[in-house]
C-alpha cells in the first residue's frame, strides 16, 4: 500500500481510478462469466422482522404462503444448475447462519469497473450481511471501491444501463437520497453519467423496474416507471420490452442478463418469458418463488463479477 492510499478503499478521490485487472463489470449485458450468490443453507423467512422493509414480504403474508425449506433447496439448485448451463462460474458468500437473507447477493454491496461497493443496509436485522461479501472480496482479489458511509443504500438501486451511465435510485427508506448522491459524486468524479431514479418504497428497487437484457433492450415496467426514465432509456438507444405490473410486482421484471441473449428469468413470469423469446431470447426460467415471495428475484440474488464486453 502506497502512502496515497487508504485501507479497504480504492477509489481515488476526484477520479482516475484504474479499472480491476483480474475481474470486468463496465456493463449488465456483456457474457457473464462469473457470479456471486449468496448461500441457501441459511435462508429462513424472516416474517415480521422484514415485513416493515419490504411491500412483496407484506403482501406474502397477507396471502398466507409458507415457507419450504427443502423446495427452497431445490429451486436454488435449479438456478444455480442454469448458470453453470449458461456457463458461468458459480461463487458463493461464506454461509453466517445469523443472516438468512445474505441469499440476496445484491443487496449487500455492488461491483463497478473499479471494485465492489461496500453498502449499508436498511434494515438492522440484515447490517450484519456486509461482513461475508467484504471477506469474499478481500479473500478473491476484488479490490474495494469504496464503502458508502452517508446512510442506507443497497445494491439494487445502481443499475448500469449503458458505458460509463447508470440509473441510480431511491425511496429514503432501503436507499436513500444522501447515499445515492454520495455515490453519484464517485462516478461522476470517473467521468459516468448519472440518472436519479426516485421511486416510492413500495417498490423497494429501481432494479425491481429496470433490468438490462442486452446492451441494446431492457425489460421495463411501463406502468410503475417514471416517464423521464423511460425518456432517458429511450434516448440511450435502449428499446424497451414491457413488463407487466403484476408480473413486476411478483419480481417478474428482476431478470438477469447472461449475455449473448440469454436471460435469467424465473417460472412465473410466463408473460415477460413469453415476450423475450419472441424478440429472440433464450430464456432459463426456474421456479423460484420460495425466494420471490420472501422479497428478491434472481437479479436480487445475484451479484455479477466478471463480464465481457458488451
Amino acid at each position: 500500500m502506497t502512502s496515497t492510499q487508504t485501507p479497504l478503499r480504492g477509489r481515488v478521490v476526484g477520479g482516475g481510478t484504474p479499472l480491476m485487472k483480474k475481474w470486468n463489470l463496465a456493463s449488465e449485458s456483456g457474457a457473464l462469466k462469473d457470479v456471486l450468490l449468496g448461500p441457501a443453507e441459511g435462508f429462513r423467512w424472516m416474517g415480521l422482522e422484514n415485513a416493515a422493509w419490504s411491500s412483496l414480504v407484506r403482501d406474502t403474508m397477507r396471502r398466507g404462503y409458507k415457507f419450504d425449506k427443502q423446495l427452497a433447496m431445490r429451486q436454488h439448485r435449479e438456478m444455480v444448475s442454469a448458470y453453470e448451463s449458461a456457463g458461468v462460474n458459480c461463487h458463493f458468500l461464506p454461509l453466517d447462519e445469523h443472516n438468512p437473507y445474505q441469499v440476496y447477493a445484491r443487496d449487500s454491496s455492488f461491483m463497478t469497473p473499479y471494485g465492489a461497493v461496500i453498502c449499508q443496509m436498511a434494515n438492522p436485522r440484515r447490517r450484519g450481511e456486509y461482513a461475508s461479501c467484504l471477506r469474499f472480496y478481500l479473500e478473491n482479489d476484488i479490490p474495494v471501491y469504496d464503502m458508502v458511509s452517508s446512510g442506507n443504500f443497497e445494491g439494487g438501486d445502481f443499475n448500469i444501463i449503458a458505458d460509463k451511465t447508470a440509473l441510480i435510485g431511491y425511496t429514503d427508506h432501503r436507499s436513500e437520497e444522501i447515499s445515492a448522491r454520495q455515490i453519484a459524486e464517485w462516478m461522476k468524479d470517473e467521468g459516468w453519467e448519472i440518472k436519479f431514479a426516485p421511486i416510492d418504497q413500495f417498490y423497494v428497487h429501481i432494479d425491481l423496474m429496470v433490468c438490462m437484457l442486452n446492451e441494446h433492450v431492457a425489460a421495463v415496467c411501463l406502468e410503475t416507471t417514471e416517464d423521464d426514465i423511460i425518456d432517458f432509456l429511450k434516448r440511450k438507444k435502449i428499446e424497451i420490452i414491457p413488463a407487466t405490473f403484476k408480473e413486476t410486482m411478483a419480481l417478474g421484471c428482476n431478470v438477469v442478463a447472461l449475455g449473448k441473449d440469454r436471460i435469467l428469468s424465473t417460472l412465473g413470469a410466463k408473460d415477460l418469458n413469453a415476450k423475450l423469446r419472441a424478440n429472440g431470447f433464450t430464456v432459463y426460467d426456474p421456479d423460484m418463488t420460495m425466494f420471490t415471495w420472501a422479497g428478491g428475484g434472481v437479479h436480487c440474488m445475484c451479484q455479477p463479477l466478471n463480464r465481457e464486453a458488451a
